[in-house]
């Protein structure tokens, strides 16, 4: 899930500029781009927003809301602003960044502009004020002091943009779907590793000038840009996932420019360096198991998978085993099924707990070679078909050659396939139910451009952020780590749900309260809980997952198990 994001306020005039200028030009040479970089002046061209049929909008919302979407896009400003490819010749080959402003309804008491990102790297926020707004009436209240400002980042959606010949990304670099069922070889890991350099070094080859620029430094730059062209001396910003990075380095790079920040589900300070996230993200998978497990244990009258948490671990480590050895093959299911897909169930969020112990719980009766047990099929889904082609006009919401470029123009990892087998073997082995679905990380092996590892600096400006305290694609840990190096307040969220604030009302009245008062909050909120169970007697007080707003419900069920080994970074 990616969803989230916010603000903005005013300085002192002739005391900012000059101050203003200064940080910028010392931070973008900190950067790698000289100060003349920091003098770059541009303008906001307006021009009709783009329509969007009924076709268009079922991909994105729910019927009851196409109404209330027209009505906030009937009050949206559409644009694009010019900005260097590469900044460090601001007179050079000139981009353009496609953004949204949907303008404060309070204009007596606007504060100022609110930029928004919902993470990837490469989503598209060109829509994402109306989205949040639509989550719920508690993130529409962002909108009565704010301008929110959606954009597409440098190489996606509306903005100038580029798709490698073969599409770029995880999915082009594997066109035979990757290794055969059962346990890795090292042979088999060579040959899949070859696939990922020779795609990854086709795809980087294959534009340079432009791949090299997409980097979040460069991003941030270019909100810069964006905010002079408005006009505006300070900004707001809220960012998710990937867009915690972009404000972190948009911060660190913009100090002086920064009104309140909010940052959900944060990565780690040291993003650039994909090993490091990896091991984080395995790390954090097989502790959600130990998490489920005492669960499972508790409801052993259901599922039978072992009375203690201990016996549930052995039972469940001894099924991913066996799967290896024997992987399975049903009748009325293409997929065959190995240990991956018992480390897939043991993943499983809490809010999806029941629905992974009734396929556990299958699977110890199933007859290999007969039809699947229902509880298998409806995860597998040997019948579901693939997605339609978006229809005519529809945006482009994500970008996989930008994804594989951001990732990959900043990562600092050996990329040696002696360094991936070997972290490889190591999170198998310290991870030893999910760390075969975690698996390897070929990302950016054969990638051509030198890595653009960003820097970060502490300041003291507001800053809030949120982490949530069983996600495995930013785990908690990072939030930490992320406020020892720039400063500001975390907020604690016990779920398992990346980035969930701005979809559960009560959290996004946490955001909200710090947007319009400023005052740091390091309290918590309950984020995406399971549905209560029959027996529970009393309503549940927190939202559920049954009651969340559309986007988390999407993101926390039902489990759909992709058939294949998670081998790189999402």
């Amino acid at each position: 899930m990616r969803f989230g994001k916010r603000a903005a306020a005013l300085a002192c005039g002739v005391g900012f500029g000059a101050a203003g200028v200064g940080v910028a030009g010392t931070a973008q040479a900190a950067q790698g781009v000289p100060d003349d970089g920091a003098s770059v002046m541009s303008t906001v061209v307006w021009q009709a927003c783009p329509q969007y049929s009924d076709d268009v909008l079922a991909t994105m919302f729910r019927p009851e809301d196409y109404a209330a979407f027209r009505a906030i896009w009937a009050r949206t400003e559409c644009g694009t602003v010019s900005v260097p490819l590469d900044y460090r010749d601001p007179r050079g080959q000139h981009i353009t960044i496609a953004l949204t402003r949907v303008k404060a309804q309070d204009t007596a008491h606007r504060r100022g502009i609110m930029f928004m990102n919902p993470g990837g790297p490469g989503g598209s926020g060109y829509l994402m004020p109306a989205r949040l707004m639509l989550e719920s009436s508690t993130n529409a209240q962002l909108n009565q002091d704010f301008d929110l400002v959606g954009f597409d980042p440098r190489g996606i959606g509306y903005s100038t943009s580029y798709d490698c010949p073969d599409g770029g990304g995880e999915d082009a670099a594997t066109p035979d779907g990757g290794p055969p069922p059962g346990p890795l070889t090292e042979a088999d890991a060579r040959d899949y590793y070859d696939q990922n350099s020779a795609a990854n070094a086709a795809c980087s080859s294959s534009n340079p000038t432009f791949l090299r620029q997409l980097t979040t430094a460069n991003v941030a730059r270019d909100l810069d840009t964006v905010r002079r062209a408005l006009n505006e001396r300070r900004a707001s910003y809220f960012g998710a996932s990937w867009g915690t990075q972009l404000g972190a380095v948009y911060r660190s790079m913009y100090p002086e420019t920064i009104d309140r920040m909010w940052l959900d589900s944060v990565v780690s300070p040291m993003a650039y360096k994909l090993s490091y996230r990896f091991d984080g993200s395995a790390k954090a998978t097989e502790g959600d198991f130990h998490q489920f497990a005492p669960w499972l244990a508790a409801h052993n009258g259901t599922y039978g998978l072992g009375d203690t948490a201990a016996k549930v671990e052995a039972k469940v480590l001894a099924m991913r085993e066996q799967a290896d050895a024997q992987p399975w093959k049903f009748s009325d299911l293409d997929a065959v099924l190995d240990g991956t897909f018992i480390g897939f169930l043991a993943a499983a969020p809490n809010v999806s707990w029941d629905q992974a112990a009734a396929v556990l719980q299958a699977m110890t009766t199933a007859v290999a070679g007969g039809p699947a047990p229902q509880a298998v099929k409806d995860v597998v889904g040997g019948d579901r078909q693939p997605p339609p082609p978006p229809p005519a006009g529809a945006p482009a919401d994500f970008n996989g050659t930008a994804n594989q470029a951001f990732l990959c123009n900043e990562d600092t990892s050996d990329q040696s396939f002696d360094a991936l087998w070997s972290e490889y073997q190591h999170n198998v082995a310290v991870n030893p139910v999910t760390g075969e679905f975690t698996g390897l990380r070929p990302t950016c092996a054969g990638w051509t451009l030198p890595p653009q590892p960003f820097t970060l600096r502490w300041s003291p400006g507001s800053l809030q952020m949120s982490g949530h305290l069983y996600e495995t694609a930013t785990p908690y840990p990072w939030v930490w780590q992320m406020q020892a190096t720039i400063g500001g307040t975390v907020l604690t969220v016990p779920d398992f749900i990346h980035a969930s604030v701005g979809h559960v009302p009560e959290c996004a009245a946490h955001m909200v309260a710090y947007f319009e008062t400023g005052r740091p909050d390091n309290g918590t909120c309950p984020g995406v809980q399971p549905d209560p169970e029959p027996s529970g007697g009393t309503a549940a007080a927190t939202t559920t997952a049954k009651t969340a707003a559309p986007a988390a419900r999407d993101a926390a069920q039902p489990l759909v198990y992709r058939g294949t080994k998670q081998y790189s970074f999402k």
